[in-house]
């Protein structure tokens, strides 16, 4: 069913939304919450949660791209279990890619320069070709490791790592460039 179509069904309160969207993007949310928690169930429990604030955003949110919209809700239900799983113990792998990117983004809680850094990060991206943009989303957003992106683009892991390095630098620069600076 097309996307229209089953944001048509939310606003109609038709619980037949979330069958629709279970089954257009239940792979895709599993997919993302999975790659955070590394836990089957903690996973499946983020995607179940995520059809619930779909259908409590939906009215009075219209999504232009409910695929972005369902992956950035999976993402954040799934990067707070982390937190609560990991809150006494920190050495995860999401800590790691963490780690990657604070070197060149800088941290806020600031909704505003959130917006910004968000819109400022957005446009970098499309800017870098195919290949370096679907590898540093694959790392930081999808949260692949280092070997899954070393085997999917046939890549070697030290060409992985070293494409990921590069691209961060740049992100640091264009951040830079823009008056986003490291606090």
């Amino acid at each position: 069913m097309e996307d229209e179509r089953i944001i048509d069904l939310y606003w109609q309160r038709d619980q037949r939304a979330l069958a629709e969207t279970g089954q257009k993007y239940g792979a895709y949310c599993h997919a993302i919450a999975f790659g955070v928690l590394h836990d089957r169930e903690d996973a499946e429990e983020c995607v179940n949660d995520t059809w619930l604030r779909a259908w409590d955003s939906i009215p009075p949110q219209r999504p232009n791209k409910l695929s972005a919209f369902l992956g950035r809700i999976t993402r954040n239900l799934a990067l707070d279990r982390y937190d609560y799983n990991h809150a006494a113990k920190r050495s995860g792998s999401f800590d790691q890619l963490l780690s990657e990117l604070s070197d060149c983004i800088p941290s806020t809680r600031d909704d505003y320069a959130q917006l910004e850094l968000s819109e400022i990060l957005s446009a970098f991206l499309r800017e870098l070709p195919d290949k370096q943009r679907n590898l540093f989303l694959r790392r930081y957003w999808y949260c692949e490791s280092l070997d899954e992106l070393s085997r999917r683009y046939r890549m070697s892991l030290s060409a992985v790592k070293s494409s990921l390095f590069r691209t961060r630098n740049k992100l640091k620069l264009h951040l830079e460039k823009e008056g986003i600076g490291l606090e």
